[in-house]
This record gives C-alpha cells, structure tokens and sequence, in this order.
C-alpha cells in the first residue's frame, strides 16, 4: 500500500524520529538534559508553536505534528516500557525490603502535601472537593523523569523510587475517590474495595503464574537463536501484565513493573533489558513531546505571575514535607534535600487526575487548565531541580562533614595527598600501600568516604573547590600530591593554585587528554599522565607480548615511546623546564 505525503502518521513519525536524531546528541554535547530538548521540541511543533502557522505556511506541515492526541498512546506506552525496566532492576527481595519506605514515609508523603496543597487551595476559595482533588493531583512526583534522572540504586533513587511506586499504587484508589465526591455519585467507597481485592489477587496470580510460565517462555524463545522471537516475547509479557492490572482497576504501569521485577529472577533479565532499552528510549521522547505541546505560550505570557506563584508554592511544599519525612526516617539531610527537590514538581499522572476531577465536576474547565499548564512547565523544569539539588544536597554534606574532614587532616609528617579517590585514585592508593608510603585521601561523595574507611583507607570527606580545605592539607609538608579527581577545569586550578605556594612539591595528575596534559604542564604539574596515551600504550604492550615478542623489549620500546609522546606534549606546552620528577626517575636509572 502506498503511502503518501500528506499521511498524518508519516508526516507525524519524521518529526519524532527527527528529534531524536537531532535533540540527543545536540543537548549531550551541551550536557543539558535531553529531556528539555525534548519538552523544547514538542512546544516548538505543537498547536501553540509552529503548528499555529501551518494555515499560512503549508509546507510546515511536514514539520509539525498534526494530532497531539494521536501520539498519546506511543507516549503512554513508553511509560509503560520505563517502568518495566525499573522493575527488570529489582528483585523481591529488595522490594520487601522497601516495604517500610513505601507504605510509611510514601503514604505520608503523599498525604501530607496533598493535604498542605488542598488547604492552601481552598484558602483562594476552591471548594473542599475541588482542594482535595487538585491537592492529590498536585502531591504526585513524575516516575518517568524522576527515576532516569536518579536511578534506582542511588541513595536518592532508592527512597524516590520507594515514594514513586507507592503514588503509583495509589492512583487508581484516587481516580475512584475523586468520582465518588462528584455530584451524584454514590458507589465510590464499594468500586474502591472492589478495586483493592481485584488488585491483590491479580498480583498474586502474575507472581505465581509468572515464576512458573516466564522461565519456560524464554527458554524456548532463546533456543530459537530469534532475536526478533526474544523481543516479541518480552513485549508480550509487558502487554499482558499492563492489561491485566488495567482490567482489574489497577494502573497499567504496576503490572509493567510486576512484570519486571518477576523477569529479573529469571535468567533472562539481561537480555530482555538490552532488547527493550531502545523503545523505551524512543517511546519516552515521544511522552515528553507531548508534554511541551501541551504547553500554552499566550497562556503562559497572560498569567505568569500567578503560574510562578502556583509553581514554587508547590515545589517547596513538596520538597519540604519529602525532606522531613526522610529526615525522620533516618536518610542523611544531603540526600533527603536532594530527594526532596527532585519530587518537587508534579506528575505526568496529575494530568489525568486532574481531569478526572474536571469530568467529576470538582473543579471548573479554566481551573483544570490552569493546573495542568503549572503541572506541564513543572515536568519541564524537573531536570533543573534536579540540579539545584545536587548543589543544596553538597553544600548540606560540606557543611556537616567539614569539622570531621579538618580533624582528621594530618598536622605533620612527610605524605603523598591523594585528591578524589574513584576508580584511579583508589588504584593509586592501593600501590602506595604496597611500597609501604604513608598518604592521605579526599573524596567529595560522602558515600565513597564510608565505603573506603570500611575498607581501611584513609579518607576524609571534603570539596578541594574551597581554598579553605585546600589550605588546610598542609601540602607544604607533603611529599607529594597527586589529583585523579575527573574535573580537568578544577584540576587545572588546583595545580596552579598549588604550585603559587609549593614551589617544590611534586604534582602528578590525571589528564583526559594530551591538550588537557599539556595545560595541566602550563599550570605546574610535574607530570601529567593522560588516559588516551596510558591506554594505546598498554594496548600496544599487549599485543606485541601476544604476538610473541619478548617482553624486555616490548617495555624498552614502550618506555620510549612514552618518552617521546610526553616530550611532544611539554614541547606543546612551551615548557623550557624538565619536570622534576622525570629527573628524579633518570636520576634513579642512572644509579
């Protein structure tokens, strides 16, 4: 069948596929989230964009999507797919685990700020029905932008995860609740229980049918050798467990999750993640386009002020009441503030609560419309709030872990000072252990610090971005300092910085690259060791030793080739001097 240009599906599918194409790459080489770009992209193609000129210019027809609403179920669906991933991530075992985490501090979270929302709503004359309504709404934080921003197993993606499932639990109780308060309704108590048993006996049939039929589907799917077979089966078994929660009142996208986590005790887990990562990628762009063509701009341009109030009123409500409650349950205030901002703005699911509160009469067409325009701008600033949190959260874990960090600085003795211990500086600690050199370590994640003092090494929590901490290293009497930290902007400043004061000291630093080794050379460094050349050179030792080579050679030639690579980076740093530790090696080799 042909297909022509004038089809809406064609016309609509180039302009997803096109932003994809383009805003992914685009944004990452700004290291701006692609969500944004994508929010950007629908808000540039939908009814209030270019599509409003497409009347006197047909040929941006080609460039815009002609039916928002027709795109709305490949949205969903990608939803669908993201939670099916989570759960591919989980285990019932970590789910049970989480069990306090999502029933106590998820059910008082949304609770509590629903409620602080719906009282401040009705405050500006919104009736109680109405307040509740849009408090609930509001109180929901986005699973689909939340958790691929944080991840799962992040301490800040663990308790937003556990929040997260709990208000997904709960939105289909909600939807019901909501049609029971509306004029005239009077079976919202019995469809609520009828809902609650349906529920739990639909899950317990997906788990025990799921351990027992799952394991023999794809064993068979695999031995076909059928990639295309394996990738069919894994989205059958998303479908049927979406439609059976559906079918029973529940949320479709607890039955993908389900299915995930009951495909993540299989063997399977791995590969069905790698075959699905694709869809669900694509499938979320297209859910977040068409939440910036939801977006209104002469609406927003009319009623900013009051938008700016409702938008803020209800992060910080949110952010507030998500960083008590972790608080009292013990997370860490970096992580709980953290948290908190991250689940500041709604959720793409209050855009259907808020029109089942519309349809239920609860709140009048413009107030539904008012909402769903602060909702809308909300999921689009979730990636800045998320950023802001990351600020607040290490500003929080500096200031707590300063007093900690300066008491344990050592005053005097000769050492080497480690700055960041990641991978390389945890292999260049391992090394100076074995040579039996005394040294000292500073990490900025407060996690890394607990997990390498378990293990024995000497680390202190602190930011080397502050003079004052820096200062208080004592690199004076040091005997060495060595910067594995991936930030080469801070390792530049840090190296120039030191070497004002420490004229003497050795300075080795890790260098992304051969331009980014030869500032570090302009700076100060003693030796700067860049990972593309450590690299090709271990590569190149490698395979000469697999090919037969003896090994004395292999290293003579490899030594000299590094040489000269490094001698071709100082020369591009227009170095006049030879660094000192290279003489101090010569020295060593002479001898």
């Amino acid at each position: 069948m042909a297909m022509g240009l004038d089809n809406k599906g064609f016309s609509d599918a180039l302009v997803i596929l096109g932003a994809a194409g383009l805003v992914i790459p685009a944004f990452a080489r700004l290291k701006i989230s692609p969500v944004i770009g994508f929010i950007l992209v629908g808000l540039l193609v939908g009814p209030s964009g270019l599509g409003a000129l497409v009347h006197e210019y047909p040929w941006l027809y080609y460039l815009t999507i002609s039916d928002a609403h027709a795109i709305e179920p490949f949205a969903e669906f990608g939803i669908i797919l993201l939670l099916f991933s989570i759960g591919l991530e989980l285990s019932l075992k970590r789910l049970w685990s989480m069990r306090r985490l999502v029933f106590g501090t998820g059910a008082a979270e949304l609770l509590g700020s629903g409620l602080i929302i719906g009282v401040a709503i009705h405050l500006t004359g919104q009736s109680w029905p109405g307040a509740i309504g849009l408090g609930l709404a509001l109180a929901l934080s986005s699973t689909a932008l939340v958790l691929p921003i944080a991840g799962t197993s992040s301490p800040v993606g663990r308790s937003a995860f556990a929040m997260l499932l709990f208000e997904d639990l709960a939105l289909v109780p909600i939807i019901f609740a909501l049609a029971a308060l509306g004029p005239g309704a009077g079976e919202g108590l019995s469809a609520i229980a009828g809902v609650i048993i349906g529920g739990i006996l639909t899950i317990a049939a997906m788990f025990i049918g799921g351990r027992v039929i799952l394991p023999r589907l794809f064993a068979q799917a695999a031995r076909t050798k059928s990639p295309e077979l394996f990738l069919a089966a894994s989205l059958l078994v998303v479908i049927v467990a979406s439609l059976a929660t559906t079918a029973v009142g529940l949320s479709p996208i607890v039955g993908a999750l389900l299915a995930g986590v009951l495909i993540a005790e299989t063997d399977y887990h791995s590969e069905v993640e790698v075959m699905t990562a694709p869809f669900k990628g694509l499938a979320l762009g297209v859910f977040l386009i068409t939440v910036g063509m939801s977006l209104d701009l002469s609406s927003i341009l009319e009623n900013w002020p009051a938008l700016l109030a409702a938008i803020v009123a209800v992060v910080a409500v949110k952010a507030l009441v998500t960083f008590g409650l972790l608080k009292f349950a013990g997370i860490r205030n970096g992580v709980a503030a953290e948290t908190g901002l991250l689940m500041g703005s709604p959720s793409e699911t209050t855009l259907i609560v808020l029109g089942t509160a519309a349809q239920a009469r609860l709140i009048m067409p413009d107030t539904a419309s008012f909402w769903q325009t602060v909702t809308a701008i909300g999921l689009t600033i979730t990636p800045l709030l998320a950023w802001l949190g990351q600020r607040v959260a290490r500003r929080i874990e500096l200031r707590g872990g300063s007093n900690e960090s300066e008491a344990e600085i050592p005053t005097a003795g000769p050492g080497t000072v480690v700055i960041g211990f990641g991978r390389v500086g945890r292999m260049v600690a391992d090394m100076l252990k074995v040579h039996d050199q005394p040294f000292i370590a500073v990490e900025a994640d407060i996690d890394a610090v607990k997990a390498a003092r378990a293990e024995g090494y000497p680390v202190i929590f602190g930011d080397v971005s502050r003079s004052e901490l820096v200062d208080r290293l004592n690199l004076g009497r040091a005997k060495a300092l060595i910067l594995t930290m991936d930030d080469p902007v801070l390792s530049v400043q840090l190296t120039r910085r030191v070497r004002s004061w420490v004229p003497n000291l050795t300075i080795v630093a890790r260098a992304r690259d051969t331009a980014h080794a030869a500032e570090l050379y302009r700076a100060g460094a003693t030796d700067a060791v860049p990972e593309t050349l450590e690299s090709s050179l271990q590569l190149s030792e490698a395979l000469l030793v697999d090919l037969g080579i003896a090994v004395g050679p292999v290293i003579a030639s490899i030594h000299e080739k590094r040489d000269e690579l490094r001698k071709e980076i100082k020369e591009a740093a227009d170095m006049v001097r030879e660094p000192r530790l290279r003489r101090a090696r010569k020295a060593a080799i002479e001898t």
